[in-house]
């Protein structure tokens, strides 16, 4: 009789760190109302562990202020709109759709993230990941699912849509874990039955005079019926 393997676990951060650092792909999590993500330090490990394209374009994790500093000399925006493409990344937990600087002559850590003149860029950090996504200033992102399936609510879902070799940290927060089986069991948040499900993050193109199209629609617009309402609410907090 061919004994049962061991039911697969989550990882703890020490094993997704020491992944990352051999350049692997790792499933990570993300509070509510977002989805988990699937990142790595190499481009064509996101893209395999999605089982799509080597070569496709990711978006760069523009999480680190090194890396946020080093696309301001990259970015074809002027001050206000770098501020604005900032607070959109760091604050409302965007994907923003920026345009470049010389795209023939984006350096090889922003190449893969830069497709038609455009850059891709993610910004959600979640403070609970501070420490280990400090220790990879630059990371590459995508939504974490594989190819025809929606993306994993939590990491239980993840656990079972991505093979072993690609690690899915355990949720840091306790509250985040009972998120997560109400996700799993209908993709609700503590909200209750009936509550918004997750979705993967709004994205919004940023033109080099500021001004803002809702390029894909996600968690953060998903309130508002029409898209140029929730445009006008970003508008209105510029200032703030």
């Amino acid at each position: 009789m061919t004994p049962t393997p061991p039911a697969r676990e989550l990882s703890d951060l020490a094993a997704v760190r020491a992944a990352l650092t051999r350049g692997r792909a790792v499933v990570l999590p993300n509070p509510a109302p977002l989805t988990c993500v699937v990142a790595a330090t190499r481009p064509e490990a996101v893209n395999t562990a999605k089982q799509r394209p080597a070569e496709q374009a990711v978006a760069l994790w523009a999480h680190h202020p090194r890396t946020l500093d080093a696309l301001t000399e990259r970015l074809d925006l002027g001050p206000d709109a770098l501020r604005l493409a900032r607070r959109l990344l760091a604050e409302e937990h965007l994907t923003v759709l920026a345009p470049v600087r010389r795209p023939g002559q984006a350096p090889p850590w922003l190449a893969p993230a830069t497709k038609e003149g455009w850059t891709l860029l993610f910004g959600a950090r979640w403070q609970p990941l501070a420490g280990l996504l400090d220790a990879f200033p630059v990371l590459y992102v995508s939504s974490a699912n594989r190819t025809g399936l929606d993306p994993a609510p939590g990491p239980a879902a993840a656990l079972a849509m991505f093979p072993p070799e690609v690690p899915v940290l355990r949720s840091p927060v306790r509250d985040e874990e009972l998120d997560e089986e109400l996700g799993e069991n209908g993709g609700e948040d503590l909200g209750g039955p009936g509550g918004p499900r997750r979705a993967a993050t709004t994205t919004v193109r940023l033109h080099p005079d500021g001004r803002l199209d809702l390029h894909r629609h996600g968690a953060q617009d998903r309130a508002f019926a029409d898209p140029e309402q929730y445009l006008a609410r970003l508008r209105s907090r510029q200032g703030r």
